[in-house]
């Protein structure tokens, strides 16, 4: 017998506010934010926007994945691994920094081409896997699969960049359990209902215009994350555009029963695990070994 749809509602809603980021980009962040701190297994989201000579280069990372979803423009990518790329437009790099990685993101600007413009997000790493070997799956715009809800000649598609939507699976595999869905709206009043495991965090960012969420009347405009309720009984989230070109990602996690200690690009469980890394990095070892050897092309360009 299948399961009735219940609707998850918007439990809290932030607006993500532009603000300074790196190396003269502009970023609006709402996980991460004094507004929104914790949302296991999530640890920050930024809404980048990267103009000429601005940029992110060579920082490290330990504990976390960071996912990399580019919406227009390109964003090139090289690391202390021996790893380098551009991601495209609608393309995503899932990271996961494990154990240590330094690496340098930097932007493509191109005469006739967008800004790059796309996405970030933080997702812890679970404990057992903070210091596994640093990896890499990524996928090029044409390997992001598309569910059709109603049909390819339906109102609505989800790019399915990790997860299961309407019978189309990612061949992303994170490591801890997460779905990240790009819906994209053609008509007003359009309804999608995404399933989403039980138990899960779960949240929309408003993308591109506005949304309504569940049986709720309230619209949610651009630009706003809202935090899903988690109720037992509710098997998923329905969303049905307000305008006819409504874009929102629905993201989704299993949380974390760990402690999240942060030190900028370092997250781990404990205040003696972040001291550790801090002297790995100074030491330039477990997994650090390049740290202050290694420089990247791009980060200099």
């Amino acid at each position: 017998m299948a399961l009735s749809r219940i609707s998850r509602q918007v439990a809290k809603k932030v607006l993500a506010v532009e603000t300074p980021e790196g190396d003269g980009a502009l970023v609006r962040r709402s996980i991460g934010s004094m507004k929104l701190r914790n949302l296991s297994p999530f640890l920050m989201l930024d809404h980048f926007h990267v103009s000429k000579g601005a940029g992110f280069p060579d920082h490290p990372h330990r504990g976390q994945a960071t996912v990399t979803y580019m919406l227009e423009g390109s964003s090139r990518h090289e690391d202390s691994a021996g790893h380098k790329g551009i991601i495209v437009p609608g393309g995503v790099q899932w990271m996961c920094a494990g154990r240590g990685i330094i690496h340098a993101e930097m932007p493509v600007h191109e005469a006739g081409s967008p800004d790059p413009r796309g996405l970030q997000l933080w997702i812890d790493l679970p404990k057992q896997f903070k210091m596994v070997e640093p990896s890499y799956q990524e996928l090029g715009p044409t390997e992001i699969p598309t569910a059709y809800p109603e049909g390819p000649d339906g109102p609505v598609k989800v790019k399915v960049i990790s997860g299961k939507s309407h019978g189309v699976e990612s061949p992303v595999r994170p490591l801890g359990g997460c779905w990240y869905f790009h819906a994209i709206f053609s008509k007003k009043d359009a309804t999608v209902f995404q399933d989403i495991p039980a138990g899960w965090t779960a949240f929309i960012y408003t993308l591109k215009g506005s949304i309504k969420v569940g049986s709720e009347p309230i619209v949610h405009e651009q630009f706003y994350t809202l935090v899903l309720s988690g109720d037992e009984t509710e098997t998923g989230v329905q969303i049905t555009a307000v305008d006819k070109d409504a874009e929102a990602l629905i993201i989704a996690g299993a949380p974390l029963d760990q402690s999240v200690v942060q030190y900028g690009p370092f997250v781990m469980t404990s205040r003696e695990e972040i001291q550790a890394t801090l002297i790995d990095y100074q030491l330039g070892k477990n997994g650090f070994e390049k740290a202050h050897k290694w420089k990247s092309v791009i980060g200099g360009l």
